[in-house]
């Protein structure tokens, strides 16, 4: 029996189970169900200590619905928040895009920005957090220096010299001139205590002003954050959050297949323009402290004729070679293709999903590894399993089956798999030597 399942939090136990019954990816407690992807997994971890290094690096994580792509992409925002890094994350979206007319592409921006999430603020929302947590230690360090007390002017100016080597380490970036601009008005504003100027300046940095005209009478700043230039800006807030004491800074974007659902070719070029402007960046270094990750269903990424391999400059760069093919896939190029996880690791997730359902609702567990074996046998014997099933599946037959166990004391698990709602025709892919490794497999 798995006994790190038993120690997790009932809170966690109910979120992690009722997410993956309703299809989706779960916030929180990954690690109590995670299960493979160990080669993925380390493939992204060495990014991670690349771009804690000053570097930059762009995956793409490809995968059909429900095969985990979301799971590993939530899995390393998890890791990153607890090795130091700031983590943005967004859905795209009809309305969200990386490049629009009507400003998807700044609504993407908006969203990345609300979702800042740190190791202490991992629901989002962090950006003044990490403001004044940076004005803070700025502060000490300069009261540290000169032992001099907070109020007082010298002590104030001195804050001011150490703010000005931070901004001006911005100020060399595209754009980054305002950006070091407004935050020394937050700076200021801070120090006076004017809380409303400081919520101006956040606005700001959120792409909340739609004019010019506005952030000017507000801040007294011409510029504002558009459609076009909003990930410049994103290049500078990484290079910001290291200055500012966070190991780099981790964007990452999911649904990328609603780029290729555009319906007008020449808006989905726009957006494919964009993506390869961000890809080349960070593999040219020309951004720091950086790090992309999107997911894209494999349709999205190689149909010639509205994927990203429609846009040739993408579909040269991001092309497998000649040598790399299922089971033996390359996980150092800029596409990394999930695998499906074995029947083994299936297994595995069972049971300790089994386990910890059995601790939430208090009862005694009684499924043993043959039941869940006859379980995962159905489930990939049925026609065309070995091709099309996914964890997503797998993970909600077996919740529902759980809970019907558990609703219905009576019932066995032989008798709900042998009727008719889990009776699967077998399909010739599940070979003899397939079910003898059930057999011999134990956890």
């Amino acid at each position: 029996m798995n006994e790190n399942a038993k120690k997790v939090p009932r809170r966690i136990a109910q979120t992690i189970l009722n997410s993956l019954k309703g299809g989706v990816v779960p916030r929180i407690g990954l690690p109590y169900i995670t299960v493979g992807r160990k080669n993925e997994v380390a493939a992204l971890l060495h990014d991670v200590d690349i771009i804690a290094e000053g570097g930059a690096s762009f995956r793409f994580i490809v995968g059909r619905y429900g095969s985990g792509k979301s799971f590993l992409i939530q899995t390393i925002r998890n890791y990153v928040m607890d090795k130091g890094f700031i983590v943005a994350d967004a859905d795209l979206s009809p309305e969200r895009r990386l490049q629009g007319t009507r400003g998807q592409g700044l609504a993407t921006y908006r969203e990345l920005i609300s979702n800042l999430s740190t190791k202490t603020k991992p629901e989002g929302g962090a950006l003044t957090l990490v403001l004044d947590r940076w004005i803070s230690g700025v502060q000490a360090e300069a009261m540290q220096e000169t032992s001099l007390d907070p109020g007082d002017d010298a002590l104030t100016k001195a804050v001011d010299r150490k703010i000005y080597t931070v901004t001006s380490a911005v100020s060399e970036l595209v754009h980054g001139f305002e950006f070091a601009r407004l935050l020394s008005i937050y700076y200021h504003a801070y120090v006076d205590g004017d809380d409303e100027r400081k919520a101006k300046v956040v606005r700001w940095f959120r792409g909340e002003y739609a004019l010019k005209r506005e952030a000017k009478e507000a801040l007294g700043v011409n510029i504002i954050i558009t459609d076009d230039d909003w990930y410049d800006y994103l290049k500078i807030f990484a290079v910001f959050f290291r200055m500012a004491g966070y190991a780099g800074m981790m964007i990452m974007i999911d649904e990328l297949v609603n780029l290729y659902k555009i319906p007008n070719a020449v808006t989905r070029q726009y957006n494919y323009e964009k993506l390869l402007t961000m890809y080349n960046d960070t593999l040219q270094g020309k951004a720091r402290y950086l790090g992309i990750i999107m997911g894209a269903t494999p349709q999205a990424v190689e149909d010639k004729r509205r994927g990203l391999y429609s846009y040739e400059a993408l579909r040269s760069r991001l092309s497998e070679g000649k040598f790399s093919k299922p089971g033996a896939r390359d996980l150092l190029a800029p596409v990394i293709r999930l695998e499906p996880l074995t029947p083994e690791e299936m297994l595995v997730l069972c049971e300790k999903l089994s386990v910890m359902h059995a601790d939430l609702y208090g009862y005694q567990r009684n499924l043993d590894t043959g039941n869940l074996a006859d379980f995962i046998k159905l489930e990939y014997g049925r026609i065309g399993a070995d091709q099309n099933i996914t964890p997503r599946e797998v993970i909600r037959d077996f919740i529902e089956l759980l809970d019907l166990l558990y609703q219905n004391p009576s019932m066995t698990m032989e008798a709900l798999l042998q009727s008719e709602d889990f009776t699967y025709t077998k399909s010739e892919a599940v070979s003899d030597e397939t079910d003898k490794s059930f057999v011999e497999f134990t956890i």
